[in-house]
């Protein structure tokens, strides 16, 4: 942790590099009803009730805007500027369709009494992720949604630099559980290398202070490692404590049909508060997942996946790739899994931490680096390692015929790459998603990014 701790300072000076990009986020509003009808001083039809026109921005995982009108009727313009679908639904009253990236809804309401409302987007783990805000209906309001306070929107941009330099200064933080732990078996008598998973919600800090209830296997996300070989024959019980059926999709591994692991269509649903089985042998080398299949969009991003891994990944020893001869002799230093997810109650994350929680990875100048990535979120995530080229040498677990170096991996939804990196200058390097909405937001950074830690040799 010392020497952690030693390269903040150039962690932080690295890091402040992805401090632009910042969007202002304004309202629009216009004025409607309650004025004299021309020449004749009466109310207009309606009774002078008042029109309110606000608008707000939709992104991941945030719904950004001022929500304060006087009573009466209330026109939303809601804009999606995110990646995924959202829709924005004010409890009790009414809601939007989702709708895409891009594109824009408007939701009125009538007749709104004086009040607070819940305002969220309602797809399945938005709103935990944090998609919720206010709705102020107040007589004190002007129809435009001001409350007469005199402020306006500059943005503090000296408030915003403290911030960011304040959130990157954290790292590495501490906080409750790890994922990924390696889950060893119970070797039964006819060598069978059995596994129990438990399925049920718990507590899990994603970020200091954070706390959600996470869909979780054995209480950690990303749920427990599976490591095994070509040929083992593997049972997997699976305990269900969640207050909903399941099942779980062995996602990459070859199995037969009936161990595919989605209900109702492969086997009936473990229903809550039972148990299921599933068996079947190790055929071929694999990078794989494991996660829920029924209800994945709700379970799946709240924390129901895990790595499974058959065998070892071939290096091309001896292969010169673009000009750089792999050595034959190279020997492995580290090999790193990491799991990306965005959305649910976990969000943007790398093994379901997000900074200033994510780990740093510590390796030795000239040390041989292999990782795993495993998209098991809702987007695709560019990956970008800072001064090292990545040799692209697996995809979804098989091996390249023609491996090739990249700055930048673009990993998508159910995605794996395996690649090879040579840590070859010391130094704290930034590791991270290069859409910049996934690392940062007006406090600091957050999310998808943590750093490679060279120790000279």
């Amino acid at each position: 942790m010392k020497l952690i701790k030693e390269n903040l300072l150039a962690f932080g000076l690295m890091a402040v590099t992805l401090v632009f990009g910042f969007a202002v986020l304004f309202f629009a509003a216009t004025a409607g009803g309650g004025a004299e009808a021309a020449g004749g001083g009466e109310e207009p039809a309606g009774g002078g009730e008042s029109a309110s026109t606000l608008s707000v921005t939709l992104t991941e995982f945030a719904i950004e805007g001022s929500l304060t009108a006087p009573p009466g009727t209330v026109t939303i313009e809601a804009k999606n500027e995110g990646a995924v679908a959202h829709n924005l639904s004010v409890l009790g009253e009414s809601k939007t369709p989702n709708f895409s990236g891009g594109e824009s809804e408007v939701l009125t309401l009538e007749n709104l009494a004086p009040g607070t409302y819940t305002v969220i987007c309602d797809v399945p783990g938005h709103r935990e992720a944090g998609m919720e805000t206010e709705l102020v209906i107040t007589e004190d309001a002007s129809a435009s949604g001001e409350t007469g306070d005199g402020g306006g929107n500059e943005p503090d941009y000296a408030a915003m630099d403290a911030a960011f330099t304040a959130s990157i200064l954290e790292f590495p933080a501490e906080t409750e559980g790890k994922g990924n732990q390696i889950l060893e078996p119970e070797i039964l008598a006819d060598g069978t290398k059995y596994f129990e998973l438990t399925t049920e919600i718990t507590d899990w800090e994603t970020e200091p202070g954070r706390i959600v209830q996470a869909w979780t296997y054995n209480g950690q996300v990303p749920g427990p490692a599976i490591r095994i070989d070509v040929g083992d024959k593997v049972r997997v019980k699976v305990i269900n404590k969640l207050p909903m059926g399941t099942d779980i999709h062995w996602h990459g591994i070859r199995t037969p049909n009936s161990e595919d692991g989605v209900a109702p269509i492969t086997q009936t649903l473990i229903e809550a508060g039972t148990e299921y089985e599933y068996n079947f042998v190790a055929e071929r080398p694999a990078i794989g997942m494991f996660h829920a299949h029924h209800a994945g969009q709700i379970q799946v991003p709240n924390g129901l996946f895990g790595t499974f891994q058959i065998g070892e990944t071939p290096i091309p020893r001896g292969q010169t790739i673009s000009g750089v001869t792999i050595p034959n002799d190279i020997e492995i230093a580290q090999e790193i899994p990491m799991v990306l997810n965005d959305a649910g109650v976990i969000g943007y994350s790398l093994n379901g931490k997000g900074f200033p929680a994510t780990e740093p990875y510590v390796v030795t100048e000239g040390d041989w680096v292999v990782a795993n990535y495993y998209n098991e979120g809702l987007q695709i995530h560019p990956m970008h390692l800072h001064q090292f080229p990545q040799l692209i040498i697996a995809k979804d677990g098989i091996p390249l015929d023609q491996p090739y170096w990249a700055d930048t991996v673009n990993i998508a939804p159910g995605e794996r790459y395996t690649v090879l990196i040579n840590a070859d200058t010391p130094g704290t390097w930034v590791w991270h998603c290069h859409i910049l909405s996934h690392v940062e937001r007006e406090d600091g950074v957050f999310g998808m990014l943590t750093a490679m830690i060279v120790q000279p040799a």
